[in-house]
């Protein structure tokens, strides 16, 4: 049998090797799991504390739980932290100091080093997160909101004196970036808005519509070319049944932090609650909980970027730190069901989890 044989060009070989290149596998991938003894609730935020080597886990009535990242073992939790029912924390190495962000309003101070706690501090009925930004040393907390939109009340760095509050129209204030000049880079969930925030004015100084999205939700910065990403949830499917308009698809939004332009934009996978960036490895990455997804995108130019992969992840792992060090990215999930008997959070699935197992919460490390 003759066989045919087809003589390539240089150009095209040299075109397909720089495809190739461009869409190189960086092979992300699990490489720990360390299961956590004990009764399991929902959970929320979790912060790294590089100088220490720990991660802490907003693991709501169970506390703020403290893992240590060389040992792979819980070390304890912040104590007061169960009862108030941690959300998370605020980790400020320059000060020692450490905040629990908790469901009753209150913040729980306590030392970095040691984890001696100080008296919490009321703030309201109830709150979300806090942010810090490191020129103007205050501090913005997300408080519950009202009818109108919400007030986020701000505190001195380090003595958590009150200086004021910034007014927002939007009820769901999500995360937040300092930019490094003073200004704090905020999404907000219900409005799917960007908006700039003066620490020293406390004031919107300016605020954006994130196109091509719905539910703006994580987000990340980009110091060097001031650049916002964007985590959007997009339209939940059962929202999207009764609520009028088009159906939006999970996305990455990537925006100019000084114009508000979007640069770019792709689609995600569902459940998106953590944007991380890494200058040196040049790495978006979004923990997509709905989909059970871990998406890496690369930044190949300040408004160019191409998707790596998307590594297959436990369900419900959509908070995640990144370790500035060693590169690892740590996340938390529960192994849980969609009890129908009970309350369900349609408005992100509508089989989200609301009944969790015990010993079955998991910390999770990826690596390459």
């Amino acid at each position: 049998m003759q066989r045919a044989f087809f003589r390539v060009p240089a150009t095209v070989l040299a075109a397909l090797c720089l495809a190739s290149a461009a869409h190189a596998f960086d092979g992300w991938h699990q490489t720990g799991a360390t299961p956590l003894a004990g009764p399991s609730t929902t959970w929320d935020y979790v912060s790294l504390d590089a100088g220490h080597d720990r991660l802490y886990i907003g693991h709501r009535k169970t506390g703020l739980q403290v893992f240590d990242l060389q040992k792979n073992r819980l070390v304890g939790i912040v104590a007061g932290t169960a009862a108030a029912s941690s959300n998370g924390a605020v980790v400020i190495p320059e000060f020692d100091l450490g905040l629990s962000t908790n469901e009753n309003g209150t913040l729980t101070p306590f030392s970095l080093s040691t984890l001696a706690t100080q008296p919490s501090i009321k703030l309201g009925d109830e709150l979300d997160s806090a942010h810090y930004d490191p020129v103007t040393k205050r501090l913005l907390v997300n408080m519950a909101a009202d009818k109108e939109g919400t007030s986020l009340v701000v505190l001195e760095v380090p003595s958590l004196k009150k200086v004021g509050e910034v007014r927002i129209s939007s009820r769901k204030p999500e995360h937040a970036e300092a930019d490094g000049k003073g200004h704090l880079l905020m999404a907000t969930r219900d409005e799917s808005r960007l908006l700039r925030i003066d620490m020293q004015q406390l004031k919107v100084v300016a605020q954006w519509p994130v196109p091509d999205c719905a539910q703006a939700n994580g987000l990340a910065y980009d110091a060097g070319n001031d650049r916002v990403f964007v985590g959007c949830r997009g339209t939940a499917p059962v929202a999207a049944l009764t609520t009028p308009g088009p159906v939006v698809k999970p996305s990455l939004v990537v925006m100019n932090g000084q114009t508000g332009e979007r640069v770019f934009a792709m689609e995600t996978g569902g459940g998106n609650d953590t944007v991380a960036f890494d200058r040196e490895l040049k790495r978006v990455f979004l923990a997509n909980g709905v989909h059970s997804q871990l998406l890496v995108v690369e930044q190949k130019g300040a408004d160019q970027y191409v998707a790596v992969e998307a590594v297959g992840v436990a369900n419900g792992l959509r908070t995640m730190a990144l370790h500035p060090t060693t590169k690892k990215l740590y996340g938390v999930t529960g192994e849980g069901s969609a009890d129908y008997a009970g309350k369900i959070t349609t408005s992100v699935s509508p089989y989200y989890a609301n009944t969790f197992f015990p010993d079955r919460f998991t910390v999770y490390e990826y690596g390459r």
